[in-house]
């Protein structure tokens, strides 16, 4: 997939939220549950996150020498229908536009928070016509800043997880259960019911022998 306006005879594309991208990224069926169904399930791990975004999500402004800093920032793609909220952008004196992403949970290189900032720095891009290089994300367990490269990859695997997003909404069908480590770590786990799903086969199998017709003999005696 190549970095286009996504339009196709002129229809419109369908809008997909940076925190969809951030929810794909980690479990498909996990985004899907909450875009198709209003599912939603909190924990100690995403009550945590709320009260630390707290602060970061109100809609503000900072002047620190020579660092400009807004907070809970609305920004959008028209051309490639993204849109969400950054909790943190900072715009220095000379030049550089960095949008930080808070998290309350370590951070993992490679991990779902680098998709949405990435998509957060081709929002800002094309509001501010400016380049946005790279993004960070704050981690709140680490005590640190991690610094996103937002480069050819990352573009790449924005568009493509907003299409398969996409394909979600379209079909309204639930992507398959992951059943895996992920699960543990899932506020939705009740609600998405992981391992039974997994073994669907089985179920409809031992369902199905136990409502197949026995032959006739076998009633006789």
């Amino acid at each position: 997939m190549s970095l286009r306006t996504l339009q196709a005879d002129g229809a419109p594309v369908l809008q997909v939220t940076l925190s969809a991208l951030e929810h794909h990224a980690y479990c498909p069926r996990q985004a899907g549950l909450i875009l198709l169904e209003d599912g939603y399930a909190d924990d100690a791990a995403t009550i945590r996150g709320t009260l630390m975004h707290q602060r970061v999500h109100d809609p503000g402004y900072e002047t620190r020498g020579a660092v400009r800093t807004l907070r809970a920032l609305p920004v959008w793609h028209d051309g490639l229908a993204l849109v969400g909220v950054c909790d943190v952008v900072e715009i220095h004196h000379d030049g550089p536009v960095i949008p930080v992403e808070h998290k309350s949970g370590s951070y993992k290189a490679g991990g779902p928070a680098d998709v949405q900032v990435t998509g957060q720095a081709m929002c800002l891009e094309a509001m501010f016509g400016c380049s946005v290089p790279q993004g960070v994300v704050y981690s709140t367990a680490d005590r640190r800043r991690h610094t996103v490269a937002v480069d050819a990859a990352a573009r790449e695997r924005v568009l493509t997880l907003a299409e398969e997003v996409r394909h979600t909404l379209t079909t309204a069908t639930l992507p398959d259960a992951a059943a895996d480590q992920r699960c543990r770590r899932c506020s939705m786990h009740d609600m998405c019911m992981p391992r039974v799903l997994a073994r669907r086969g089985a179920i409809m199998r031992a369902a199905s022998s136990l409502f197949t017709p026995q032959p006739e003999a076998a009633w006789d005696d």
